[in-house]
């Protein structure tokens, strides 16, 4: 399997200009919230929509399976060989090509080949936090897909992923999988001190204020990925609520800085992969700015943190 280039540190974190992959990006945005609503329709529901997100695979991003009847399915782009894959329990299989065609065509042929496989579903098909919301049956505007590119933003996942579950491993307390969120088109993980917090504002374009609520129900810390901001895509870390503090703690590495507007720290993602050490430099990242939250926050963090090492020198047997 072709893979990135390696860097001088030997990681392999591959190099992908935001303005090289826009059209990309943005049509394969909207392809994820088809299949992400899809699995919407039939999962039950879980706390902070846990139950409609994606995840990273050696192949590229799945569904996981997905109940349907007695049975069940699962959907998964793979970036491999660029096609979207439907697999059911009864063993009947279909793929749809990944290439660049309209979100209109793709949507057209995702549904096709569910009720091929006998899979009946609706789901509402508008997405949802972006502008404009052009429903995916009328959408012709995006119709970009560059397979190289896809490929990149798979590779970069990976590494996201697997980052971002190391540093999940130190946490006992309540703490979400490592999940894409097909609505942000995010890479996210967030920890929660078990506090309640305030109702969420809302306002997100596209997007029930309620759904928000439910998202932000109780107080969190969180991190991810998103290939978005700055030349490369960013790391990015926030609280909800914003504790007194938060924005003036100390946090590391030094390239890391928080955005005002956004309310976010960000770190470049091209700072990452440039440095010697990518991997403990976004640990870095992640670990400071989870401490900036917990200090200002007052989170009981002697309850809520652990050594994912803690197995390997267990204590001594109580004579």
């Amino acid at each position: 399997m072709e893979v990135p280039a390696a860097n001088g540190a030997g990681s392999w974190w591959p190099e992908l200009r935001v303005q090289d992959w826009a059209g990309t990006r943005d049509t394969l945005h909207l392809w994820t919230q088809i299949v992400g609503k899809i699995r919407m329709a039939h999962a039950p529901m879980l706390n902070h929509w846990w139950q409609v997100t994606l995840y990273v695979t050696p192949r590229g991003l799945t569904t996981s399976s997905v109940p349907y009847g007695h049975g069940a399915f699962d959907m998964e782009f793979d970036f491999c060989e660029h096609v979207l894959r439907l697999r059911t329990s009864n063993g009947m299989s279909a793929t749809v090509k990944l290439s660049p065609k309209p979100v209109a065509e793709f949507y057209a042929e995702t549904f096709d080949a569910l009720g091929r496989l006998g899979i009946q579903t609706a789901i509402r098909a508008v997405p949802n936090e972006v502008e404009p919301a052009i429903p995916f049956a009328e959408d012709y505007l995006h119709a970009s897909y560059n397979s190289e590119a896809a490929r990149l933003f798979w590779h970069q996942l990976v590494q996201a992923d697997r980052l971002l579950n190391v540093f999940r491993s130190y946490f006992r307390g309540k703490v979400s999988p490592v999940h894409f969120f097909w609505g942000g088109m995010d890479l996210a993980c967030t920890r929660f001190s078990g506090r309640p917090a305030p109702r969420h504002p809302g306002g997100v374009p596209n997007c029930a204020d309620w759904v928000m609520e439910e998202g932000y129900s109780h107080e969190a810390s969180s991190c991810g990925f998103w290939p978005g901001g700055g030349d490369e895509g960013a790391f990015y870390a926030y609280a909800y609520p914003e504790p007194a503090g938060f924005t003036g703690y100390p946090v590391n590495p030094a390239e890391a800085a928080y955005d005002q507007e956004s309310g976010l720290y960000l770190l470049p993602y091209e700072a990452v992969r440039l440095a010697a050490n990518p991997d403990q430099y976004l640990l870095q990242f992640l670990h400071s700015t989870y401490v900036a939250v917990a200090e200002a926050g007052q989170w009981d963090r002697a309850a809520l943190e652990t050594d994912p090492d803690r197995l390997r020198h267990p204590p001594a047997p109580d004579k």
